[in-house]
């Protein structure tokens, strides 16, 4: 079962890939590739910069209240090293598995250190639909899920958000804690968010910010699933699916979430050198 599901995921990915060329063609990602220019790989540099701040300090933090600290530099540089691994192999989660075990090595219990990447990302996704959620009821978008639902994902969102925050300390600073992840998750989520904009307007979407903003948030939330080809598959499934449903053409969508899976790329480099200059 656990070597299936292991090939199913690469799998879905590639099909989701294939209905699009099918159904759009080509030419919707060519263009995106042909697009990205100079000005929207520095963005893509400068926010994710920011971003892998927000994320490794969440982890930080979270980590911290395991028992198993990691100092925000050091954070910094193994969450780069991360995210180049999730953009570079299948799944979109084993760079994150990749974390968790060696900062676990160097604690001397590599539970502890899984459970603390699997926790801060949970914290990370509840927020994030939280968010979701929120942009979707407020401003116009092609989804409006019922209240029930609405309701759920708050409370599961929320739970995700405790599991990951939520520790008793001596100091009594859980609360604090707890703050400031959800302070982290939202900068984090703000710069994904930001850099999926940048990538509509380089793929020349004329549609206004907070036309895309829903929009933006919806593909994000696709990332999540990891059923992915290098962070491809489902990304631009939603895109092409979002768009075309608020009127802007499923191939504008492909094409931005295109733009953004090269800039994203490219702003992961950085942890291409960590890992080349990494031991054990």
């Amino acid at each position: 079962m656990t070597t299936w599901w292991r090939w199913a995921r690469p799998l879905a990915g590639i099909a989701i890939l294939g209905v699009l060329v099918w159904r759009v063609g080509s030419g919707p990602f060519l263009d995106g590739v042909r697009m990205v220019d100079g000005w929207s790989l520095v963005a893509a540099l400068l926010i994710t910069g920011l971003t892998t701040l927000c994320c490794a300090w969440r982890w930080s933090i979270v980590a911290g209240g395991l028992g198993a600290p990691v100092p925000l530099r050091s954070a910094v540089v193994a969450y780069y090293r991360s995210q180049f691994l999730n953009s570079m192999l299948p799944g979109g989660v084993l760079g994150d598995v990749d974390r968790g075990v060696r900062h676990g090595r160097r604690v001397g219990d590599t539970g502890v250190g899984l459970r603390a990447v699997a926790w801060e990302r949970l914290a990370g996704q509840g927020v994030q639909i939280v968010l979701a959620i929120a942009v979707l009821l407020l401003l116009p978008s092609p989804w409006r899920p019922p209240w029930l639902l609405v309701a759920g994902v708050l409370v599961g969102g929320a739970g995700c958000l405790l599991l990951g925050a939520r520790r008793p300390r001596p100091d009594g600073s859980s609360l604090l804690a707890t703050a400031c992840i959800v302070l982290a998750s939202t900068g984090a989520v703000v710069g994904h968010a930001a850099t999926f904009l940048v990538a509509a307007r380089t793929a020349g979407s004329t549609a206004s910010l907070l036309h895309l903003l829903p929009l933006a948030l919806l593909v994000l939330l696709a990332m999540s699933v990891p059923t992915n080809v290098a962070g491809w598959g489902p990304r631009e499934g939603m895109a092409a699916w979002a768009f075309g449903a608020a009127g802007l053409g499923a191939a504008q969508g492909v094409a931005a979430a295109v733009v953004y899976g090269v800039m994203g790329l490219v702003a992961s480099l950085p942890g291409a050198v960590v890992a080349g200059a990494s031991r054990g």
